[in-house]
């Protein structure tokens, strides 16, 4: 359907708030869903793989009517490419810091079951998506038009790590920790490739690793059983306390690679 000029002119003007609402309602009702279906793990999969694909789905819909534009940031090209790679920096970089959790502190892994790790599965999908298309594809997409890439970094990083403070277990110390290993890293990601697709790798592959196999807390919420059930002993420095191992110094030292990595590869907008 054709848009009239004078409608486009008038949702291009309030484009960031209506994106914003947008993304922020996609968010909400990925996680109620998550909610809802969170005591039958097959569920919970494909609902939340099935949430996931509605988001870019409306995301990419929503982004071409208010802004009139070619969605570069979710082509199809380098989509699978993008996500693979995100998958493996991801996995690599939190086998990396339980690796280093265990070394230095008491950790005990018992068996959990392969079905609750398939419904985290379906969680983590849907929360990296949504998650990326707020923070990523919106906040920090449109802060580096206005401001650039330095400055739009740390403001959608700080972002993305206070609201974190909303989780159960959350700790200033956690959320300050995401804001750095999590925002950074995933911002420097979509700046490095102007692609949505290698950030909602790493964010999942990071989140599926951390809950779905080791069975940690995730972010300060509570933790679930996963593949296994781990449960770490030592200072919290060191464990991350209740906020999970993202709160450990471990975490932000192996977070650290990727990221300068990535950023040798970013072609910075100055404003």
């Amino acid at each position: 359907m054709t848009i009239p000029t004078e409608g486009k002119t008038q949702l291009q003007r309030f484009r960031v708030p209506i994106l914003l609402v947008g993304t922020a309602v996609l968010l909400i009702a990925a996680r109620a869903l998550d909610t809802l279906v969170s005591g039958v793990p097959v569920l919970r999969l494909f609902v939340g793989i099935g949430a996931a694909a509605g988001a870019i789905v409306t995301y990419r819909w929503l982004s071409q009517r208010v802004e009139n534009r070619e969605v570069t940031e979710l082509a199809a090209a380098g989509r699978w490419h993008g996500l693979g790679r995100g998958v493996l920096i991801g996995a690599g970089t939190f086998l990396a810091t339980m690796l280093l959790v265990s070394l230095f502190t008491d950790a005990d892994f018992t068996s959990g079951s392969v079905w609750a790790c398939l419904g985290v599965a379906g969680s983590m999908a849907s929360v990296a998506v949504t998650e990326e298309l707020l923070f990523r594809g919106v906040v920090h997409r449109v802060l580096e038009q206005r401001i650039g890439s330095i400055i739009a970094i740390a403001i959608s990083s700080l972002l993305f790590g206070l609201t974190h403070l909303l989780n159960g277990n959350a700790t200033l110390w956690g959320t300050l920790a995401i804001a750095v290993e999590g925002g950074a890293l995933l911002a420097i990601a979509y700046t490095a490739t102007r692609s949505l697709w290698l950030p909602m790798g790493l964010h999942f592959a990071w989140n599926f690793t951390e809950s779905g196999v080791f069975g940690t807390a995730v972010s300060g919420a509570e933790s679930e059983s996963g593949l296994l059930r781990t449960v770490l002993s030592g200072p919290d420095v060191l464990t991350g306390g209740t906020f999970g191992p993202e709160a450990s110094l471990f975490a932000l030292l192996c977070c650290l690679v990727p990221a300068v990595w990535l950023l040798r590869r970013v072609k910075l907008v100055t404003r």
